[in-house]
């Protein structure tokens, strides 16, 4: 569950296997003062997220990297993309380097789910209500497969 949740805030390997020594390590320190007020899993989720978005924004402040909001997203890349043509990244590829492009909250929510955690355990871990958690998934999965809809009608 670690790797796949550290798969979505790091996309080069080596750094990946970095952030998650650096989860393990944050969980294990903070790990006495666990007071059972939550579920381990979202604890152990909040805590992921906070050391993800940490070292994401301290990536993105050396790569100078800007991030985009929900509407200001582009497309994924289509058919006339090279690397599409050629069959070289792979649809979860393409998703995921989409997803990496949203804001950290954006990000967030969208890895949670598809961790497959509920609209009120994600409200847990992020401090949304679950309408809120439910109604941002809705726009992140419309906006995320609208290249493909886009695709299948040309084709």
């Amino acid at each position: 569950m670690i790797e796949r949740l550290a798969r979505g805030y790091e996309a080069d390997g080596e750094l990946r296997r970095d952030l998650v020594q650096d989860i393990h390590a944050a969980l294990w320190r903070s790990f006495t003062i666990f007071e059972g007020q939550c579920s381990e899993k979202s604890w152990v989720h909040r805590i992921a997220h906070n050391v993800g978005v940490t070292h994401m924004m301290t990536g993105r402040r050396a790569r100078r990297t800007a991030l985009v909001g929900l509407e200001e997203i582009e497309q994924l890349p289509g058919a006339d993309d090279p690397e599409h043509a050629t069959g070289e990244r792979s649809l979860s590829d393409r998703l995921l380097a989409a997803i990496h492009r949203l804001k950290p909250a954006d990000r967030q929510v969208m890895l949670l789910y598809l961790e497959d955690l509920t609209a009120a355990e994600i409200g847990e871990v992020t401090g949304l209500s679950p309408s809120a958690v439910a109604v941002r998934v809705h726009r992140l999965k419309a906006l995320l497969a609208e290249p493909y809809r886009t695709q299948e009608e040309s084709a």
